[in-house]
């Protein structure tokens, strides 16, 4: 009997632990989820405006890599969208060609610098951004996979309550709000800094 006992103890001590061990990494999937989606969507969204208004270091690097003046319009509207898809709740479908532009945005980026034979200073930084789209496309909770592609122990957000689908784009859209303004408010200090980078880089002069 006390042998019985202690077994069924030590199951519900053990069923106990792999619960806790799950909640755990639940949140720091969570997390790590919402840092690099925080980092590609900021990205995302102060290129944007960079490409949009085409300052110098666009037009800078758009002579240096070989592209068409116009291509920095084109890629500006491509990240304004990219950025409010993967921030904004539910559109399962709309949010993987987003995380696809995005991947192949930066991978381009990459492999444009490598070409013309650039070294890690010109292509390690959107190397980095594209490793933090595929780790943010990875981590991504239920509510933001499609069906099919939804984990078996993920559990898809309640659709159903008029007020939780309200209150879910509260908080993206006032991020992507947030984030806009910094992006312009520090277009002069980003303006001064890539003027250097430029000069250091060789791709204009003093």
């Amino acid at each position: 009997m006390r042998t019985q006992t202690t077994k069924t103890f030590q199951h519900a001590t053990d069923g106990k632990s792999a619960t806790r061990a799950r909640s755990n990494w639940s949140r720091i999937r969570l997390i790590a989820f919402w840092a690099t989606t925080f980092v590609i969507v900021f990205e995302l969204a102060a290129g944007s405006v960079w490409n949009l208004l085409t300052i110098e270091w666009v037009e800078v690097q758009l002579r240096h890599l070989g592209y068409p003046h116009f291509f920095t319009y084109i890629l500006g509207v491509a990240q304004a969208a990219a950025a409010v898809a993967i921030i904004a709740p539910r559109f399962p479908l709309i949010k993987e060609w987003a995380y696809v532009g995005a991947f192949f945005l930066w991978s381009g980026a990459v492999m444009s610098h490598l070409s013309v034979g650039d070294g890690p200073e010109s292509w390690r930084v959107p190397l980095m951004f594209g490793a933090c789209a595929i780790a943010s496309w990875v981590l991504r909770p239920a509510d933001r996979r499609l069906p099919e592609t939804r984990l078996r122990r993920d559990r898809p957000a309640d659709a159903g309550h008029e007020g939780t689908r309200a209150r879910a784009w509260v908080v993206p859209i006032g991020l992507l709000v947030v984030l806009y303004a910094v992006s312009f408010l520090t277009l002069p200090a980003v303006e001064d800094i890539t003027h250097r980078w430029a000069v250091e880089l060789g791709w204009i002069d003093e």
